[in-house]
C-alpha cells in the first residue's frame, strides 16, 4: 500500500466459491479508498482462484493463503496482524462474512458512525431497525439467547456481541490485538470484551442479516464447543 487507505476490509474464506467474486466486485462499487484483504483457508474449491483473477483487475485486493482450515478467530488475527504491518495501515478495518450474509451496501453506515468517534462498531442484528432474515425460530432464539448471556457477563449495552460484521479504528485493533487468544468465533466476544477493558468507545448501527443463498454453513460443532468454552471462562474470571 503506498499511500494510507481509509478502510480495509477482511473478509475470510473457505469454499466460497459461488459468493466471492460478486461479493468484491459490489465492494468494489461502493468506491471506497479502501484495500480488500481475503483470507482464504485453503479452499478445494475455485474460491482462490478467483481471487486471483480479480486482483489482476483490482490493485488493491490481497490474498493472504493458510495452508489449512485453522479457524475464524486466527483468520482475524493474522488480518489485523497483515494490516498493522503494511507501512501505511489502514484507519479503519472492516470484518465481514463473504457469504452475503452481510450486505456491502452497510458498510458506509458502519463507517460513519465510526468516523463519529466510536473506536468499534457492531453491525447489529438485533438493535433498532436490525434485521434477520432467513433463519429458523431455533437459531433465532439461540442467537438471542447467547447475546443476553454475553451482555450480563460483560456489562456492555449493546444488543449484538456476535455479529461477525464490524468496523474497527486502528487505535482499536493496536490496543485489542495482543490480548486476543480466540482460535473461532469467539472472536467476536472477546474483541468486544478487551475493547471495554481498554476503555475504548463501543456502539452498533443496525444492519440487514441474511442467511446464506449460496453454499454450506461453516460452523462445526468444534467451534461451537469452543465458543460455549469461551463463555465459561468469562463466567469463571
Amino acid at each position: 500500500m503506498q499511500t494510507a487507505p481509509d478502510v480495509a476490509v477482511i473478509s475470510p474464506t473457505y469454499c466460497e466459491a459461488e459468493n466471492i467474486g460478486s461479493l468484491i466486485q459490489t465492494i468494489e462499487d461502493l468506491d471506497l479508498n479502501s484495500v480488500l484483504l481475503v483470507i482464504d483457508d485453503s479452499s478445494p474449491d475455485e474460491t482462490q482462484s478467483i481471487v486471483e483473477k480479480l486482483k489482476a483487475k483490482y490493485k488493491n485486493i490481497i490474498l493472504l493463503s493458510r495452508p489449512h482450515k485453522m479457524g475464524l478467530g486466527t483468520a482475524i488475527v493474522d488480518g489485523f496482524r497483515l494490516l498493522l504491518s503494511q507501512p501505511n495501515p489502514p484507519k479503519y478495518i472492516i470484518t465481514m462474512d463473504a457469504d452475503y450474509s452481510h450486505n456491502p451496501s452497510d458498510i458506509p453506515r458502519l463507517l460513519d458512525l465510526a468516523k463519529n468517534g466510536y473506536d468499534l462498531v457492531v453491525g447489529s442484528r438485533y438493535c433498532e431497525g436490525g434485521i434477520v432474515k432467513g433463519w429458523t425460530v431455533i437459531r433465532r432464539v439461540t442467537s438471542m439467547v447467547a447475546n443476553k448471556i454475553a451482555s450480563s457477563l460483560i456489562k456492555l449495552r449493546i444488543n449484538d456481541f456476535t455479529s461477525g460484521f464490524r468496523c474497527y479504528s486502528k487505535r482499536c485493533v493496536q490496543k485489542v490485538l495482543p490480548k486476543l487468544h480466540s482460535q473461532t468465533y469467539e472472536i467476536q466476544i472477546e474483541t468486544i470484551k478487551q475493547a471495554k477493558l481498554q476503555n475504548l468507545k463501543v456502539g452498533e448501527t443496525p444492519i440487514t442479516f441474511e442467511n446464506r443463498k449460496k453454499g454450506k454453513s461453516k460452523l462445526t460443532l468444534t467451534e461451537i464447543a469452543a465458543f460455549s468454552k469461551y463463555i465459561l471462562k468469562v463466567i469463571l474470571e
